[in-house]
């Protein structure tokens, strides 16, 4: 099979990725084998690539936003045929056996396991996932639609609850990428007014086609205080940007994996007033049941911008460089 490998992390402009031929994976006895039909381009894919996140498995295939049809699996799995279409998400393992397992926050758990860091993802004709942490997927939605939702879709939905927005509050966005833009999506369902952030012009516009209050600089403030704000961009700046737009009360999340280092916060500007931070650390499967419910229900949709599956290179730098709104997806032209 074709598959992108991380040969050495490094800035995506100096060619870290390699697309290889590789034999097709083996599922173990809980897993499942997964033809590859699409799969998004997450900015934690850019983090791997280019070592933000160091690779935890030599040479690893990024990607965790995957659509697929059940190719083959293992000898311990039920209530799976092949054929049956299954997305892949960001969490690919956990103990279930831990202290925060056992509580309903397997997000926590110490010994968690993520598609396309520790195992192989979806940058390949084929990639494998514990039948588990498969998802089931909504009908009527196709599979570039349906990629993005299943990580900057449920991280955008687990950052809008950490941010504990009041019924018909004030939300602001900071960054407005693949999964702002589905959060924003939600938040309006809900009866917020929501006003973005963020660096582009075109995400601006798009932010103002999707019926948000106000889009400016992400250094700008927003037209009113804010009841809570996500930051979506790797951004540390921004931080205390964000936390000085918050009325009294208000709560940061911040959604992202990785994030360049906060400036000290002043803490009568920035903090006081009882103004919350608050991190989010990937999410649970009962998140993603959550989301992708409320995505039907509300007709939540990506804007998406298909590439090639041999064009993931391409892909990352242009969402490095901001040059698409909404989200990327690659497309396998193989896929049945």
């Amino acid at each position: 099979m074709r598959a992108w490998t991380v040969m050495r992390p490094a800035p995506v402009e100096k060619g870290p990725l390699r697309f290889v031929r590789r034999p097709v994976p083996v599922p173990g006895d809980d897993e499942l084998l997964v033809h590859v039909r699409a799969c998004g381009v997450c900015r934690t894919d850019l983090h791997v690539t280019e070592g933000d996140l160091p690779v935890r498995r030599p040479e690893v295939t990024p990607g965790h936003e995957v659509v697929g049809v059940v190719a083959g699996f293992g000898a311990a799995v039920r209530g799976v045929a092949v054929g049956d279409r299954v997305g892949v998400a960001w969490l690919r393992r956990t103990d279930g056996t831990c202290v925060y397992c056992l509580r309903g926050a397997e997000n926590l758990c110490p010994h968690s396991e993520y598609t396309g860091w520790d195992a192989d993802g979806g940058y390949a004709e084929y990639t494998t996932v514990p039948a588990a942490f498969a998802h089931r997927l909504p009908e009527g939605l196709d599979d570039v639609a349906a990629a993005p939702l299943l990580c900057a879709g449920i991280i955008g939905y687990r950052a809008l609850r950490r941010a504990s927005l009041p019924p018909g509050g004030r939300l602001g966005l900071y960054g407005f990428g693949g999964s702002a833009h589905l959060c924003a999506q939600l938040a309006l369902a809900e009866g917020a007014t929501v006003h973005v952030l963020t660096r582009g012009a075109a995400a601006r516009r798009l932010a103002l086609e999707l019926g948000v209050a106000s889009a400016r600089g992400a250094y700008e403030a927003p037209p009113e205080p804010l009841d809570a704000a996500i930051l979506f961009a790797p951004v540390g700046d921004l931080v205390p940007v964000a936390l000085r737009a918050l009325d009294r009360g208000g709560i940061l999340s911040i959604a992202g994996i990785h994030l360049t280092d906060i400036p000290s916060l002043r803490y009568e500007s920035e903090l006081f007033y009882e103004k919350e931070l608050r991190s989010v650390t990937s999410n649970t499967r009962e998140d993603a049941r959550e989301f992708l419910a409320l995505a039907a229900r509300h007709d939540i949709h990506a804007t998406t911008h298909a590439y090639p599956l041999p064009a993931a290179d391409r892909a990352l730098a242009d969402l490095k460089h901001g040059r698409f709104d909404g989200a990327a997806v690659l497309v396998n032209d193989m896929a049945p």
